[in-house]
């Protein structure tokens, strides 16, 4: 004789909150979004769209990979001296943002959003 562990339900088992759970462990924690860029958690204000991150370079760029894809958005390399590190993220859409900068210097991150030329019009017109 066999016993069932379960009790017997009329509906088959749905996995969806499962499904959610795991889908959002897989997407990148976002502490803030600054003029539509996602910001890695923690990540602090220092100026005008200028932010520091506690994050290492690789996880970083990782961070930025996931967020924004390479095949999507392109990057470039922006300088090339000893002890500086720094990546140009483009968006191509242009709409929001027009890219980010992402470099390390003395052994710190940082991320510097360039804002769309329509943004920067909105911002000053608003601000007067």
């Amino acid at each position: 004789m066999r016993r069932r562990l379960d009790t017997p339900r009329d509906a088959p088992y749905k996995s969806r909150p499962l499904f959610l759970a795991g889908l959002l462990w897989v997407l990148p924690a976002a502490a803030a979004e600054v003029g539509g860029v996602a910001l890695p958690d923690g990540a602090q204000r220092v100026g005008e769209n200028r932010y520091r991150t506690h994050l290492k370079w690789e996880e970083t760029r990782k961070f930025y990979k996931t967020a924004y894809p390479p095949g999507a958005y392109p990057r470039k390399s922006i300088i090339n001296q000893p002890g500086v590190k720094a990546e140009h993220l483009v968006n191509p859409s242009g709409k929001k943002f027009e890219g980010l900068n992402i470099y390390e210097a003395n052994d710190e991150v940082r991320i510097f959003v360039v804002i769309a030329e329509e943004r920067r019009k909105e911002d000053k017109q608003a601000s007067k």
